[in-house]
C-alpha cells in the first residue's frame, strides 16, 4: 500500500485537526509542518511525530500532499507554489476570499495536472447519506424551502488577537467564517440560488466585518430560501438546515434529524428516525471552535486520497468548493449595493 507523504501549513486548531486524521489513516504518513511562526510548527510536529521545517519549499520537496490551515486570505500563495512543485493540496474552507484568487489556485493546478480540493467535513456526516438519497427519489415533491440557520456565539477574545473578522483575511466575518459549512451544505442539497437578497451587520463585536448576515434566495426551479449566520448569539445554538416540499419535510439539526417526515413513508424511515433522530448536547462549535470532532476531516482527506488513487473525481474539488465562496460573496455585494444579486450556475 502506498503512503501518501503529507504536509501541512498552517499550525493552528485546525492544523491540529489535520495532524489528528491524517494519523489515523493507513495510506498516509504526516512527515512535517511549517508556520511563519517556527516554534507553533515545532510544537505541532513534536506532537504528532513530524519534522517542523523552516521554509515552505522544504517541505515540498518532501511530500506528496499538503493541507493548507492558514488563515483563509493566505490559501492562494501555497497553493499556487505546490502546484509548481507537483504536490496535491487538499484545502481548508473557505478555498480563498475572492474567486479571483480561487482561479488562479485553479489554473495552477489544472496546468500542473495535481489535484486542489476543499475541506467541508460535514459532507461526511453520516446522516447526509440518507438526505441525499430522499433528494434524488423525490420523496420531498416539489421542494419549495430550504433555510440555513447559524446562530453562533464568539468571545471578543477570538476576535482581539487574531486575523478573524477581518476582510484582508478572513474574507468577511460570521457568513465567511463560520457560516460557510452550512452554505456549503445548501450548495449540495440545492445548487447555486440564481438570486441573492442579503443584508449585514456588526452588532455585538468591534470588528471590520459582519456579525451577522441573512440573505433571500431564489433556486433555478423556483423554490425559495434563506440564510442565517450570526457569532452574535449568546450562549450559541445548533446550526440548522431545513428543506421542505410539497411531500415531505426535513429538518436536520447539528448531525441528527429533529424532522423527518414523508408523505410516502417507507420502512426506512423508522430506522433512519431511530439512528439519526437525537440531537446530541453539547460541541458542535456554536461558542467554542474547538469543541468539534476530526473524524470528519478524517474522513473528507480519505475521500481525497480515493481520488488520487482511482483517478476518479473528488466530490469536493476546487469547482465545486468556489460555489460556497461564490453565494457568501453574492450576499456581500447585495449587502453593500441594496441590490439583488443573479448567480450563474
Amino acid at each position: 500500500m502506498k503512503k501518501w507523504k503529507f504536509g501541512i501549513i498552517g499550525a493552528g486548531l485546525i492544523a491540529d485537526f489535520h495532524a489528528r486524521a491524517i494519523r489515523e489513516l493507513p495510506n498516509a504518513r504526516l512527515v512535517g509542518v511549517h508556520n511563519r511562526t517556527f516554534d507553533k510548527a515545532r510544537r505541532l510536529a513534536a506532537a504528532h511525530g513530524a519534522k517542523a521545517y523552516e521554509t515552505f519549499e522544504g517541505l515540498l520537496k518532501d511530500v506528496d500532499v499538503i493541507t493548507i490551515a492558514t488563515a483563509s486570505g493566505a490559501h492562494m500563495e501555497p497553493a499556487v507554489a505546490a502546484a509548481q512543485a507537483g504536490v496535491h493540496v487538499l484545502c481548508e474552507k473557505p478555498l480563498e476570499i475572492t474567486l479571483e484568487r480561487i482561479d488562479t489556485m485553479i489554473a495552477a493546478h489544472q496546468k500542473a495536472g495535481t489535484l486542489l480540493g476543499g475541506i467541508f467535513q460535514n459532507r461526511f456526516n453520516e446522516a447526509m447519506g440518507p438526505f441525499r438519497r430522499a433528494i434524488a427519489e423525490g420523496r420531498f415533491g416539489a421542494i419549495t424551502y430550504a433555510g440555513v440557520f447559524v446562530p453562533w456565539w464568539r468571545t471578543d477574545e477570538y476576535y482581539r488577537d487574531s486575523w478573524h473578522g477581518t476582510w484582508t483575511l478572513d474574507g468577511g466575518g460570521a457568513m465567511m467564517n463560520q457560516s460557510i459549512h452550512m452554505v456549503d451544505m445548501l450548495v449540495d442539497l440545492m445548487g447555486l440560488p440564481d438570486a441573492v437578497m442579503g443584508f449585514a451587520a456588526t452588532l455585538g463585536h468591534v470588528i471590520e466585518a459582519e456579525d451577522t448576515a441573512v440573505a433571500a434566495m431564489r433556486f433555478p426551479n423556483g423554490a425559495l430560501g434563506t440564510l442565517y449566520g450570526t457569532t452574535a448569539s449568546w450562549p450559541g445554538q445548533f446550526k440548522r438546515f431545513e428543506l421542505t416540499g410539497t411531500r415531505g419535510t426535513v429538518i436536520y439539526v447539528e448531525d441528527s434529524f429533529a424532522v423527518w417526515q414523508f408523505a410516502d413513508e417507507q420502512p426506512q424511515d423508522d430506522e433512519i428516525r431511530q439512528r439519526f433522530g437525537q440531537v446530541k448536547s453539547g460541541g458542535g462549535g456554536v461558542a467554542d471552535p474547538a469543541a468539534i470532532t476530526h473524524k470528519n476531516h478524517r474522513e473528507n482527506i480519505a475521500a481525497f486520497l480515493d481520488a488520487l488513487e482511482s483517478g476518479a473525481s473528488f466530490e469536493i474539488d476546487a469547482a465545486e468548493a468556489r460555489k460556497s465562496v461564490a453565494l457568501v460573496l453574492a450576499l456581500y455585494e447585495s449587502a453593500r449595493t441594496g441590490q439583488i444579486i443573479t448567480l450563474q450556475p
